[in-house]
């Protein structure tokens, strides 16, 4: 399972209404894909349906949706928002990542 944070599901809340999405009846779409410095990098997308081989959750009031191969990459994995001075942007705590690049976009396993 994916956990979700107050400030990202207030920003999660935020970007959905802005492109059009409703938070209580669409997906945020997490995901694991080829790329980045570190060999796997985190897609995260809006989403209106789940598909036949998703993993479907709900967290924080928030609506998740994780493909199969994904889901054992980001098991246990906090999603958060920073808005600080270091940057902004979603942040992926994965607890199964042993290694990650600098700008935090990238892993290894």
């Amino acid at each position: 399972m994916i956990k979700v944070s107050d400030t990202a599901k207030n920003k999660l809340a935020q970007l959905m209404a802005e492109d059009g999405f409703d938070v209580q009846s669409h997906f945020v779409r997490v995901g694991v894909k080829s790329g980045g410095c570190s060999g796997l990098s985190y897609d995260l997308n809006f989403d209106t349906e789940s598909r036949e081989n998703d993993k479907v959750f709900e967290d924080n009031e928030v609506r998740i949706v994780v493909d199969k191969k994904s889901f054992l990459y980001l098991v246990g994995t906090i999603l958060e928002y920073s808005g600080g001075l270091n940057g902004k942007g979603f942040v992926f705590n994965n607890p199964n990542a042993q290694r990650t690049c600098g700008c935090g976009e990238s892993f290894s396993l």
